[in-house]
């Protein structure tokens, strides 16, 4: 399970900003333990435990970058025009029968290796020839078009950093060095329930007083999405007892355990009471809106198990913005990922607002041309935090700083796409 000291998220202050969480996320949670290879075809999305050097240089030999014609840029006039005799042709896959000569060119096809001797290849659309002579114009650079060995990388640099999560260009990377697989961590672990008396499973009767359980299939599929096995374990009731005994049981198994619901300060509330009953709870707000009810702690279960705890306010917007800035940072460090804070654009706002100042602010909304065309934001039409369609109608979250009181139209405000956030 995950490594957890005893003060993983204890800090005095009791609204914790999002610029104090995050480094005591890097600096306390330890990633879990265990490494497998995984073949190229699985990686995508895992996280690299060790750094990967590069076996061979890349490209393997020097080669044309384009179709033409190879020579030695010293055989060229210094001005005007240079003729060369064309003496032999080379393809993809074969090499040049023989050294390059003086005076001499070979038709060459892209990614064929250079004859030796040759330094530099003519395109062949800047190319004219007059039956076997290739008239070479002024202004050709020694190395045009040509690819170096070892340019792309050189025989033992660094190729793949650890913590790293894999990309589909990554993978490409290791497939041109003859790799077939990756060393990865083992995925992260983490048992999933909503709480609260109102909530009922999709596809059952929905009494009157009740809603449908959109949380946990939001949570799921964000949880699902950065390489984590998830244990659905439903949902729950607005009962401390039963509470406390699933979060006992979720800790055997898994490294993180994530409710929604029941973490304010509201009297039929329960989560709160019932990590406490099973371990320790050490952060209950975070300065952030929609969210702020955000409690974090460690669970201590049987045969000494031991896990991370995050309840997320039950609201879906709510769920979803404190997930993407507080679970995903977590949940990535975990999984020995190396997280870096989301990639904030400065735009223009599109709209007025006020908030109160000390904690972060995230609106849903979309960027659109303003007159000018220059990108400005928009809010969606619904700000409350349990407006789903404030989520499926905007391309992703407005921010605003944390001691900012106003915004007014025409004002630099951040964007953050959902695009980089949820995956």
């Amino acid at each position: 399970m995950a490594k957890l000291g005893d003060d993983t998220f204890s800090i005095g202050a009791p609204a914790l900003r999002l610029d104090d969480l995050e480094p005591l996320i890097a600096a306390r949670v330890a990633p879990v333990a265990g490494f497998e290879p995984v073949a190229l075809r699985a990686a995508r999305g895992r996280v690299l435990a060790h750094a990967v050097a590069a076996l061979r240089d890349l490209p393997p030999f020097d080669n044309s970058a384009v179709d033409g014609f190879a020579l030695r840029h010293a055989d060229l006039a210094a001005v005007g025009e240079t003729r060369l005799a064309v003496v032999d042709r080379v393809t993809a896959g074969h090499a040049a029968a023989r050294p390059l000569a003086p005076g001499a060119a070979v038709r060459i096809f892209t990614g064929a290796p250079m004859p030796a001797g040759a330094d530099t290849v003519l395109m062949q659309e800047d190319a004219r020839l007059d039956g076997d002579v290739l008239v070479v114009p002024s202004g050709l650079k020694p190395g045009d078009n040509r690819r170096c060995a070892g340019e792309d990388i050189a025989v033992g640099g660094l190729m793949l950093p650890a913590g790293r999560r894999i990309t589909a260009a990554d993978i490409a990377l290791a497939a041109a060095q003859g790799l077939t697989a990756l060393p990865v961590r083992r995925r992260v672990s983490v048992a999933l329930f909503s709480t609260g008396d109102e909530i009922v499973e999709p596809g059952t009767a929905l009494p009157s007083s009740a809603i449908y359980d959109a949380n946990r299939y939001l949570l799921l599929a964000l949880t699902e999405a950065l390489g984590a096995t998830v244990t659905d374990l439903g949902i729950l009731g607005d009962d401390a007892d039963a509470l406390a005994d699933a979060l006992r049981q979720a800790t055997v198994g898994h490294d993180l355990v994530i409710t929604s619901g029941g973490v304010s300060t509201g009297e039929a509330d329960h989560v709160r009471t019932a990590v406490e009953r099973v371990g320790r709870l050490d952060v209950w707000r975070v300065a952030i809106k929609p969210g702020k009810p955000v409690a974090m702690g460690v669970l201590a279960g049987e045969e000494g198990a031991r896990a991370a705890f995050v309840g997320l306010p039950g609201n879906p917007a709510a769920a979803f913005v404190t997930f993407v800035r507080v679970v995903r940072p977590l949940l990535l460090r975990l999984a020995g990922a190396t997280p870096q804070p989301p990639r904030v654009l400065p735009v223009r706002a599109g709209f007025a607002h006020r908030k109160r100042p000390g904690r972060r602010e995230y609106l849903r909304g979309s960027l659109r041309l303003g007159a000018d065309g220059a990108p400005e934001a928009v809010v969606h039409r619904l700000e409350g935090a349990g407006a789903i369609t404030s989520l499926t109608e905007t391309d992703g979250l407005i921010e605003i700083g944390d001691d900012v009181t106003a915004v007014t139209p025409g004002d630099t405000v951040g964007f953050v796409s959902y695009a980089e956030i949820t995956g």
